[in-house]
């Protein structure tokens, strides 16, 4: 009888390596095929054999990594939410130092609007933008909840800065201005060549530098000016 061949660990560590770089390579390329897909056609217009084809992997490798539909329209989020999130953190604690309020007011509307604006300039893609915009409008949502989950707990800082740079403001005030900033931030995270056409090529959502300065420069007088009065 043969003697039984010996195990060798560094050969198994040689032989999983490939297979992990093969198995995070796919996982990423589904991502990116489940983004450009959500991006044009929503949440429900979207099957995963259709993310599958433009992956050009088998339906039940998308299972085996996300689990379902819903599971990789989160990973999606996964992915890309905690990243903005932790750069707005920091961009809050930096408005925190100021002591000026006009300043403060400056720095906190950087920190909502540049992590987003230099993720669409890096990538020159505007798909996890449309995602955003998409899910934040679609009445389904709540069911998901996505948003409340990843964002809100960032926007309820985001609300106290405001309250702390602009002490005279109502708690109305400050929310629709918040909202606001998302509004202004995700429509150019979206714009997929309007502006540049309008503009006769002069404004670039792809220059994030320049997007934000028009777009800190606006916001920073309409918060800092726009006073509404409480309603009688």
């Amino acid at each position: 009888m043969g003697k039984a061949a010996k195990s060798n660990p560094d050969r198994s560590v040689e032989q999983s390596e490939p297979t992990q770089r093969s198995a995070a390579a796919t996982r990423t390329r589904i991502l990116e095929s489940a983004e450009a897909e959500f991006a044009v056609h929503g949440f429900d217009g979207v099957s995963v054999r259709q993310i599958a084809l433009r992956a050009e992997v088998p339906v039940a490798l998308i299972n085996y990594h996300f689990g379902s539909k819903d599971g990789l329209y989160r990973a999606i989020f996964v992915a890309r939410a905690p990243m903005i999130v932790d750069e707005r953190i920091a961009g809050l604690r930096l408005a925190y130092m100021e002591t000026d309020p006009d300043r403060m007011l400056e720095l906190v509307i950087k920190a909502v609007l540049v992590p987003n604006l230099h993720m669409r300039s890096v990538e020159k893609n505007s798909n996890y933008a449309r995602i955003l915009a998409r899910e934040v409008a679609d009445p389904k949502a709540m069911e998901r909840g996505i948003i409340q989950e990843f964002f809100d707990p960032v926007a309820h800082k985001v609300i106290e800065a405001l309250k702390k740079a602009l002490p005279d403001r109502r708690i109305e005030e400050l929310h629709w201005g918040y909202q606001m900033m998302l509004g202004a931030m995700v429509y150019v995270m979206a714009d997929i060549g309007r502006i540049r056409r309008l503009s006769d090529g002069r404004c670039d959502p792809d220059n994030d530098i320049e997007a934000t300065r028009h777009l800190v420069t606006m916001l920073h007088a309409a918060l800092k000016y726009g006073r509404v009065p409480a309603a009688d």
